[in-house]
């Protein structure tokens, strides 16, 4: 009987010492950068007034993304993802803070052509009432949205800003 229990000490003796093994050479690997929490401007303004040349893991545009959009829920997305896309200094990705600096709500109509037909303010946030002029002109900035007769039914949906203490946005349909 003590043999086996000698030999099952020495076995987990043995498992633990290749385990600590692993994590110490796991260490001294260097880790991939984690994704940033705001997107990166596609194209980067040089001196000169010319745009360098785009980076090779680039998004396609918002205009060629629109034939996938077959649905209201997949219009919302696309959208957001533009107006992101776009304004990607006033923007951010992370998790929202748990207390928001505003929350404008917005209805949005479109045109088939991905042109902003009327942003209708549906909820004016009570304190930094300069939040809805900021997420009106990322929308307009953002627009046309590219082809858009695929999507059935009138082009009407509303998205809701979720603005921190820095007045940067993020739509809630990407939260």
């Amino acid at each position: 009987m003590r043999s086996a229990d000698f030999m099952g000490r020495t076995a987990l003796r043995r498992a633990m010492a290749v385990g600590l093994l692993g994590l110490m050479s796991a260490c001294g690997q260097r880790q991939p950068a984690p994704p940033p929490d705001r997107p990166v401007p596609s194209e980067l303004p040089r001196p000169g007034g010319r745009a360098e040349a785009a980076r090779p893991n680039k998004p396609a545009s918002c205009a060629t993304q629109a034939h996938a959009v077959r649905s209201l829920d997949a219009l919302r997305l696309h959208v957001a993802r533009c107006v992101v896309e776009a304004n990607p200094e006033q923007a951010y990705l992370s998790q929202p803070p748990a207390v928001l600096l505003a929350v404008p709500v917005f209805k949005l109509e479109l045109h088939s052509d991905g042109r902003v037909k009327r942003i209708d303010l549906l909820r004016e946030p009570g304190q930094a009432k300069d939040t809805v002029q900021l997420a009106r002109k990322a929308i307009e900035r953002a627009a046309p949205f590219g082809d858009l007769r695929r999507v059935p039914g009138p082009l009407v949906f509303t998205e809701t800003y979720l603005f921190d203490d820095a007045r940067r946005f993020k739509p809630r349909s990407l939260n």
